[in-house]
């Protein structure tokens, strides 16, 4: 479970490193353009995935800190369960690195800090983080975890 744990530990100093010098090379809101399709832009996002509730008053913070949490634990637990299923234990631990790093922010901050700003044809995806992108990534191995075929004990079989 070692490794699982510091895979996470390391994805959420990178997150906090990558966060930590944006806010030093970036005015918030300002951005860099990096490509013709992404640039560099700081914001605060106090709501979830799409901004979703980041217009409450302010109670929303405590419930995305909770809910990250309790998620934290659960994935903890689940990784002790699940120790023989690596690719299972990789997605949890990119979950719980994108869970980590984004409850410091809000701890922190009050908000969680987006820099990565892709575009095309004039539509912006919402700016987004590390600890985003591990989350992203993770739960899309979880989906292709959980469509591997079984052997016949009803066991994944390891690629």
């Amino acid at each position: 479970m070692t490794r699982w744990l510091a895979l996470s530990a390391l994805l959420v100093a990178l997150d906090q490193l990558s966060k930590f010098a944006m806010t030093r090379v970036l005015a918030y809101g300002n951005g860099i353009e990096v490509t013709p399709f992404f640039n560099l832009v700081l914001v605060y996002n106090r709501g979830a995935a799409f901004s979703f509730l980041s217009s409450a008053s302010g109670w929303q913070r405590e419930l995305f800190i909770a809910i990250a949490l309790i998620a934290s634990v659960w994935v903890v637990y689940l990784l002790r369960r699940h120790l023989r299923q690596t690719l299972f234990c990789f997605a949890l631990s990119l979950i719980l690195a994108g869970a980590i790093g984004n409850v410091m922010d809000r701890v922190l901050f009050g908000a969680v800090i987006d820099f990565l700003d892709f575009h095309l044809f004039g539509y912006h995806w919402p700016a987004f983080n590390v600890a985003d992108s591990a989350i992203t990534c993770g739960a899309l191995l979880l989906i292709w975890e959980s469509l591997r075929p079984r052997n016949g004990r009803g066991e994944r079989r390891e690629a």
